[in-house]
Order: C-alpha cells, then structure tokens, then sequence
C-alpha cells in the first residue's frame, strides 16, 4: 500500500472515532461550539486530502457534510437531532468507503446521489426534507468485516441492496444474503465460495499507536544506560572464565542488544522525509535561472534516527541548491559541450557499514582545480610553491572554508562563499564526514558519510598509561598495536611520540 494512503486511512480512522462522540455532545448542547469544530476540521481534512489522493467519491461526499457544517458554523442553520441524524449517515458512509479503500486500496464503484442531495437540502431549508431511510424492499445492510463490506450505492433503480461486488448469474432471482466471500454471494446456500473465508484483518489504525517524541528519547536515554551497565558486568565476567555470572550475562547481553535494536527502530524514519522540498526547490531555481534541471531521487526509504534526518535538512537543500545554481550549465552551454539541454541532479542514499551515505551529484560543469588553487593562493590558504604538490582532494578541501567560492558572479541564490564550510561543520557536529569530488567539465558529487543514530555510539576504548579514552569508529582511519617489536615505528613531533 502506498504509503500516503496508508497515512492518510489512519489518520482518518483515528478521527472517525471521535465523531459519533462529538456529534452526540453537539446533539445535548447544540450552543457548544467546541464538539462542532471538531467536527467541521476532521471532515475538512478529510476533503482536502482525497483531492490530493484523487479519491472522487469520498471527496464529492465529504464536501457536501462539510458545507453543511459550515452552515451550523456560521448559524444559517441549527442543530436538530434529523440534522445530526443526516450527519451521522454521512459519517457512516465514509466508513465504510474507507474500510473498502483499505482492503481494496480502491474506492467502489458508484456514488451518493441521494445522500448527497439530502444534505444538500438542508441548505435549501426543503420543507420535504428528512433522514436518509432505505427502501421497504430493501434490507438491513450488515457488515460481517472490511473485506465484505457492500457499500451503498444511489444508483436508480434500486431492486436490492447495491453491492461493491459483481453478482453471479446463477441464482440471481434469490434474495441475497449479506454474507460475502472475496467477491462471491452466497445465494440462498447454493453458492460455494471461491476461497475459504479468513481470518479478520485487524484495521490499519490499530496497527499503529502515535507515542511522545519526548517518551522515546527518554526510553532510549533508558536503555542507553542498560547498555553501558551491559558492558561493565560483560567486562568483569570476561576476567573471569569460571564465573557463575557468565551464561546469564551472556543472556542479558543478547536481551539488551534486541531491546537497544528495537528502541532505534522506532525512532527510525526515511530519508525521503528530509527531501519533500526538493523538488520544489530544484523547480524554481531552474525557472529563476533559465535552466532545464531535472531531479532524480534514489533510495528515499533508508531509514535513519529521527534527529539525525533534522540535521541533515539544510545541509541537504544548500548542495542541491548548489549543484543546480553552480553546477547545471544553461541549455546553450550544455549543447556546446556536447550534453543534453536538460541537466540532472542525482541524489541518493544508502546503508553501507552501519552508516548512511548521501551523495549529491550533478552532470555539470564541475569544478576547475586550477581556479581553486588560485583562489586559495590568493587568500592565504596555501603559499604558491606548496599548491602545485597538492593532490586533487587536498584542493577540493579549499572549498569547505568560510568564505571560499570560485563563483563568478554572486546570484540571490548563492556565490557569497557561505555554506559550504556551515555544511561541513553541520555534519561533522553529528558524527559525519564530507568528501567532494570533481571531473571539469562532467560534474561534482558530495559524499556525506553519516551515523544511523546518536542515541548510542560505538567507540573504540584505548588504554594508555593508565588512562582510557575512547574515540568514534568512524574518526578512526587505522589501528596499530605498539609493542617492542615495532616501537621504532613511532616518531618524535615536537616533543610528543
């Protein structure tokens, strides 16, 4: 299931349920403006969000009850308990089109004419105006669970309840039983199903609980200490080998590990959630600045914490802004150079090592080495005789420092030479590391190397002359043991080996 509906049916489930309740109390206190409001903003929601979705029928639906209410809102009407009654039908229809819409991920078939024009009535202050009622010949629609649910459908004429499914020819002249089997009616008994009936689906809503951020983190402070104890008792029963404490801290260790692994998760969200502006961001700058740019977004599902994902937003958006401001060139450049008109901006990220990596990239112009050199001769950043004996990652490193840009001319989107050096500080605050590479003329890219978590970091401990100290994994380029046999590997540098 795509994972904007999914969103959008549990919300809606969650809200449905306080319906009835506020339309009760409206009902005892028609004068309560509070229960009302409610009420107006969930239907209003729900509106808004299946025109984005292109869910017709409900959406057609909830405009009518949400005009309706908007009539009790700003008193054209009163409350009644026939209008409360005309509500509630419309709430029951929603329903059951959304228990529909999850099992099918589709809405049924036809529409709500009538309902429709009895709310609508209202409006009209119709004198003939009353509850929705369903025909004599028509019986009790009863709804066993969400996979068999029959939505009503205003279709004229109307010989017997309006099923979502298609009937079977063969006994078609019975009365129909409300009983439904992926698609099949049972008639009169007649009728096997085409599969054996399953167990009820649980709904989607109660699958999934809305929990404090302020509730997790302090879980994960919890159990952060569980670990470090972890380890402590791991550390004495490891001195030991004949210790009786042996298999249960091996036990307490497998149990803290699962726990540990199962409180990141929840605070674990997609990288795509950092990215939804992107888009935008990459239109607008291509129509500003006369480009044809187009945004290709890879591996938007790799989770990460919660808090790390904040802090990568505008790190994120200040390179895409770049890459498509610096690096895209305009249509007449690109075909000059022998490139499509339109340029692409590549972002993309993954798992690898523990760690997430992001890399921006473009198939721009890239960035000229020499012009670097230059500019960081100029600005004192390297004495001229030293520049030319530097390698092409010790160059690009210039571009990181506070003020530095090769731009040209200064757009009011950047060229001032402020960002680039706040996005390495941004992602070394958490951990993380940056590296860029250049081909003039083919493009750039921005590898960001970054923790899945700050909540708990690995750390290699290392004891020293009576002293610990301990240092993140990802900090740590090599590890050498000094002992006699290779102490001559260890050089002098200002007094300290």
């Amino acid at each position: 299931m795509d994972d904007l509906l999914r969103e959008f049916l549990t919300e809606s489930s969650e809200n449905l349920a306080r319906l009835d309740n506020d339309l009760m109390a409206l009902e005892r206190q028609p004068d309560d403006a509070t229960p009302l409001n409610s009420v107006f903003r969930t239907i209003h929601t729900i509106k808004g969000t299946c025109g984005f979705l292109g869910l017709a029928r409900l959406e057609t639906l909830a405009h009518s009850a949400e005009n309706l209410l908007d009539a009790l809102r700003s008193g054209r009407l009163t409350v009644s308990d026939a209008l409360i009654t005309d509500v509630l039908a419309a709430v029951d229809r929603i329903k059951i089109i959304l228990e529909v819409l999850e099992t099918s991920e589709a809405e049924p078939a036809g529409d709500d004419h009538r309902l429709i024009a009895t709310l609508d009535a209202w409006m009209s202050h119709d004198p003939q105006h009353g509850a929705v009622t369903a025909p004599a010949d028509m019986p009790a629609p009863r709804l066993p669970n969400a996979a068999a649910a029959a939505v009503p459908d205003d279709t004229e004429p109307v010989t017997h309840t309006d099923e979502l499914f298609p009937i079977p020819s063969s006994g078609a002249t019975d009365m129909y039983t409300t009983d439904t089997v992926r698609g099949t009616e049972l008639a009169a008994g007649r009728i096997e199903p085409e599969t054996p009936i399953t167990e009820h689906r649980a709904p989607l809503a109660d699958s999934t609980l809305r929990v404090s951020v302020g509730l997790l983190d302090e879980l994960m402070n919890l159990v952060g200490e569980l670990a470090l104890s972890r380890n402590q008792l791991a550390q004495l029963a490891a001195a030991d080998e004949q210790s009786v404490f042996t298999h249960p801290v091996q036990h307490l260790n497998r149990v803290t590990t699962d726990l540990l692994d199962a409180v990141l998760r929840t605070r674990m969200q997609p990288i795509g959630n950092a990215w939804t502006k992107l888009p935008r961001l990459v239109r607008d700058l291509s129509g500003a600045a006369g480009k044809q740019i187009a945004l290709v977004m890879e591996g938007a599902d790799t989770e990460l914490d919660r808090q790390i994902l904040q802090a990568i937003q505008d790190p994120l958006t200040h390179m895409v802004r770049n890459s498509a401001d610096h690096g895209i060139e305009d249509a007449v450049s690109r075909r000059a150079a022998g490139k499509a008109d339109q340029g692409t901006v590549r972002l993309a990220a993954r798992h690898e090592g523990g760690h997430v990596i992001i890399e921006i990239s473009d198939d721009g112009r890239g960035i000229d080495l020499s012009r670097v050199r230059r500019k960081a001769i100029e600005r004192g950043l390297v004495r001229a005789d030293v520049a030319d004996t530097l390698s092409d990652a010790q160059v690009l490193r210039f571009i990181f420092e506070p003020g530095f840009s090769t731009a040209e001319q200064i757009t009011n989107v950047s060229g001032r030479g402020v960002g680039m050096d706040v996005v390495r500080s941004n992602i070394e605050a958490i951990g993380g590391s940056v590296e860029l590479q250049s081909e003039f003329g083919h493009g750039a890219m921005v590898r960001i190397r970054i923790p899945l978590t700050l909540a708990i970091i690995s750390a290699l401990i290392v004891e020293s002359a009576g002293e610990s100290f301990g240092g993140p994994p990802i900090g740590i380029v090599e590890r050498v043991r000094v002992n006699e046999g290779n102490r001559q590997r260890v050089a002098t540098r200002n007094g300290a080996p």
